[in-house]
């Protein structure tokens, strides 16, 4: 359902060991809002809920929620880093629109 690239993988396994609390993963949630209709959301997960797809990804889980899942089969995500920033992005097939930030899709 979602892949992520080897710079991803390592970006979130950071996260985890840095953590605050203890985390099993990462939680990859699509909601309604951003400039061109729908923004992702990310946030460190310790379980998973009802209706979640549970991937394993190069020992990293991925939570994905019911409602999501049809807005990011076969995203791919990466991290990525720059001069003036850094963080994720993502290639979604399913996005007909994205905004310039890359944060939201349509």
């Amino acid at each position: 359902m979602i892949m992520l690239t080897e710079n991803a993988i390592a970006a979130v396994k950071t996260a985890l060991s840095r953590a605050a609390e203890p985390a099993d993963g990462l939680r990859i949630m699509v909601r309604a809002g951003g400039c061109a209709g729908f923004q992702y959301l990310l946030g460190l997960e310790s379980i998973s809920r009802e209706g979640d797809a549970v991937m394993d990804v190069d020992g990293v889980k991925v939570f994905v929620d019911v409602g999501s899942q049809p807005h990011v089969a076969g995203t791919t995500v990466d991290f990525v880093t720059g001069f003036e920033s850094s963080g994720f992005v993502f290639d979604n097939p399913n996005a007909r629109e994205k905004c310039a930030c890359g944060k939201s899709f349509g």
